[in-house]
């Protein structure tokens, strides 16, 4: 296997080897080398009122979650019966204790365990193992995220740029609308197309006369980047926020859009969209008008790069030092995760 080496100056370095795009066990590696490593979206606070159960990045890690809600307390814990390992909770619910429709188990919502039928005189029963197992979660401006084991707290893996983001907490934010997409590429392809305006002028036409290119800004963090576009009055058109590996906020007028890319196999990604609302009647205005469109735009270069990179005459690129930070420092991250 290729050992991958970034180097860090921008303007000697070469771009990630095309084996972490072909070679299956990279794509294998990445989830527990990157991914159970990593913050992913689980929803907005808004959505909570009780039992809300969620699945942590389907299809990568694929780990059954309840975000509880305890009053005015939210805890993320295991949806697995400790006892045969049925899913306790299929569908949102207010409840006061969590109990398993399979032999009656019951926990409360910190997850502890509280009863069981049938079991007098099982040894050593219970013990620390028949709890429910707690995540560590983050509340980030309303915003919920999970991990199974990261590599640091969310509010160290966002940075600094946090003080950069319009959050209004007096506007509260709404669940819009929802959309996937199946991309036929790599994940990362997907997210190194996102971590750079450089193509804006040539792929995106309607968003280019939106966006100022001249005065388009990239920012990168130790596990984060932001990305800046301004209009042509010089005010802010939205932010984009890159959170590794593949966690995406966009501010607009209207809201914020987050996007989820979901690996599917080395050569398939699924993306979510999720707009939350503050203010509809700027939906139709500005760089946030026309989404779909600029995410089919977006697919098509994609795909054409998936296609072009299984040439025997590609292995690797340069980067602009000037377009290409973002996605310079999204190579360095994987060199470093995947070891």
């Amino acid at each position: 296997m290729t050992c991958f080496d970034i180097d860090p100056d921008i303007t000697k370095a070469r771009t990630i080897s095309t084996d972490l795009y072909l070679d299956p066990r990279y794509f294998e590696l990445s989830k527990e080398k990157i991914f159970a490593r990593s913050w992913h979206f689980l929803c907005h606070e808004n959505e909570i009122s009780g039992l809300f159960p969620k699945t942590l990045l389907p299809g990568v890690l694929d780990e059954p979650v309840i975000i509880a809600k305890d009053g005015g307390e939210l805890r993320c814990l295991s949806n697995v019966c400790t006892h045969r390992g049925k899913i306790l909770v299929e569908e949102p619910c207010d409840a006061t204790l969590i109990r398993c429709g399979y032999h009656g188990r019951r926990f409360s919502l910190d997850g502890k365990f509280l009863s069981m039928p049938e079991f007098e005189g099982v040894a050593d029963f219970p013990c620390e193992s028949d709890n429910l197992k707690q995540l560590p979660l983050a509340n980030w401006n309303g915003f919920l995220l999970a991990s199974l084991d990261p590599v640091a707290e969310l509010a160290d893996v966002v940075g600094d740029v946090a003080a950069q983001l319009p959050f209004d907490r007096d506007k509260p934010m709404r669940l819009s609308s929802r959309r996937e997409y199946n991309v036929n590429a790599h994940w990362a392809l997907y997210c190194e197309n996102y971590l750079e305006g450089f193509h804006i002028p040539y792929v995106h036409r309607g968003l280019n006369a939106v966006v100022d290119y001249g005065s388009y800004k990239t920012e990168t963090f130790r596990y984060s980047s932001l990305q800046t576009g301004f209009d042509a009055d010089g005010q802010v058109a939205a932010r984009y926020l890159f959170i590794f590996p593949n966690l995406m906020f966009n501010f607009y007028d209207w809201g914020v859009s987050v996007n989820v890319v979901r690996p599917v196999a080395p050569d398939r990604t699924q993306v979510e969209f999720l707009s939350y609302v503050s203010d509809k009647s700027k939906l139709d205005q500005g760089a946030g008008a026309d989404l779909d469109g600029v995410e089919m735009e977006d697919e098509a270069v994609v795909e054409s790069v998936q296609r072009g990179i299984r040439s025997r005459f590609y292995s690797h690129g340069r980067y602009s030092p000037t377009r290409e930070q973002g996605t310079h420092h999204f190579h360095r991250l994987i060199a470093e995760f995947i070891g």
